[in-house]
């Protein structure tokens, strides 16, 4: 084509800025007339639209965020409510999930070093367990059984020497006969209430037959979690979209990581305060040191709150078995081997990884309490501890491949990078404690 053919054709240029294609020609005094722009975008889009809502646009933000809250609670609602009228298969998985992680390093270990295979390594880790576990009841329940007199005979003397004149004079004034026919009337009450009591009791057994069958339940899971566990989690992903399957494994095995961390540094922390109450205790004269420092041990496994019940209970005993200055003296032990717990023990042994505020503990268990009861207590913190992981590992950028994490190796519940291998060893958990004693003193 010509010069003359360029000059006299019509050419366009787009002007981004409108958003319309705009004739050449238009300027050109040579040219054809021009001709009307269309419409500009946002001209299209508004007529497209219609008229304006009549709804202000932040009431329709919140109602939008309302309707998803909304359906947000419905959701977790609906899997609460599953759960509770399942509990009888919930919690023992649950509890086998949480087992699983005590025993799972061990039986890897075993594989590792010993050379056994899976299967062995997981019956001979489990015989272990319920063997230590066996010996540590009886001893339990033998002591009980031992101090018990001593325990009755204390209470009596408590109860003649200090209650009964407390109950007998002001403001209460009941009258001594009534206080000797204490015995009698105590009697007379169980005789009444016999209908209750029966019924109590049948319920009490169904309650035991439900933990048998739950225990068994257990004990079948957890095999299968300690022998199978990865392939179990490798079939769950199946159901995450094959795009987000990556990142849900990662989250996953962090969320197992940081319940490895917890319960061994729960189990840890539970020994301590078991002992350490247990020789404050016994060099203060209290009967039953050995059952009550088992129910410390126990009570350690629902975090702040569990100690602190199971120490007031140490506390009651003393005063009713040894007097008001024992009992000082065993709430002060109880006060110590807390504040080493709380300032030493925990931040040492669990680490930023799986650390958790105090109100979201004290928060967690009490809506467990209340979904759940003890063992809703028990499971709280965990869980929370997992879904802490979940959510940090979701809302990383830099999260490194699946394979590149051990989910049996807490340092791994930290999201981001995986850092080199650290060896966390007893005398440099010594040292750090030792080191944050010696700031405390300063």
């Amino acid at each position: 084509m010509g010069d003359g053919d360029r000059g006299s054709g019509t050419h366009f240029r787009v002007t981004a800025s409108v958003g319309f294609v705009e004739s050449d020609s238009a300027a050109s005094p040579t040219g054809p007339p021009s001709v009307p722009p269309p419409a500009r975008r946002t001209e299209v889009g508004t007529a497209a639209a219609g008229p304006e809502s009549p709804i202000p646009g932040p009431l329709r933000v919140a109602s939008e965020l309302s309707a998803r809250f909304l359906l947000i609670i419905a959701a977790v609602s609906v899997v609460v409510f599953l759960l509770v009228e399942l509990r009888v298969v919930a919690i023992p998985v649950a509890i086998a999930l949480l087992l699983s992680a005590l025993l799972a390093p061990l039986v890897s270990a075993a594989v590792r070093r010993l050379k056994l295979p899976k299967g062995v390594a997981t019956g001979l880790v489990l015989v272990a367990g319920i063997a230590l576990f066996g010996m540590v009841m009886s001893f339990v329940i033998n002591a009980f059984i031992a101090g018990l007199p001593d325990l009755i005979a204390r209470l009596v003397q408590s109860y003649q020497l200090t209650f009964r004149p407390l109950l007998a004079g002001p403001p209460l004034r009941i009258p001594m006969a009534r206080l000797d026919d204490l015995s009698g009337e105590l009697q007379r009450s169980i005789t009444a209430n016999i209908d209750v009591i029966t019924t109590g009791a049948l319920s009490t057994a169904a309650t035991v037959g439900e933990v048998a069958s739950g225990a068994l339940l257990l004990l079948f899971v957890l095999i299968f979690f300690l022998q199978d566990g990865g392939q179990v989690w490798k079939f769950l992903l199946l159901a995450v979209p094959t795009a987000q399957r990556a990142r849900a494994d990662i989250a996953g095995q962090r969320a197992f990581a940081s319940l490895v961390g917890y319960t061994r540094a729960t189990v840890v922390v539970a020994v301590v305060d078991a002992v350490g109450i247990g020789i404050g205790l016994w060099a203060i004269g209290v009967p039953l040191v050995v059952p009550l420092a088992a129910l410390v041990f126990l009570g350690a496994f629902i975090p702040v709150v569990g100690a602190v019940l199971s120490g007031s209970v140490a506390v009651v005993i003393a005063l009713v078995a040894n007097g008001p200055v024992p009992a000082l003296i065993a709430l002060g032990v109880v006060i110590a081997v807390m504040q080493l717990e709380s300032h030493v023990l925990q931040p040492i042994l669990l680490g930023r990884a799986v650390q958790l505020h105090p109100l979201a503990v004290v928060l967690g268990v009490a809506a467990g309490v209340v979904v759940a009861g003890i063992t809703g207590a028990l499971l709280a913190v965990p869980t929370i501890a997992m879904l802490s992981a979940i959510v940090r590992s979701l809302h990383s950028s830099d999260e490194p491949h699946p394979h590149d994490i051990n989910p049996l190796d807490p340092l791994h519940a930290k999201s981001g990078p995986v850092e080199a291998k650290q060896h966390r060893g007893l005398l440099k958990v010594i040292a750090g404690m030792a080191a944050r004693l010696r700031r405390a003193a300063d």
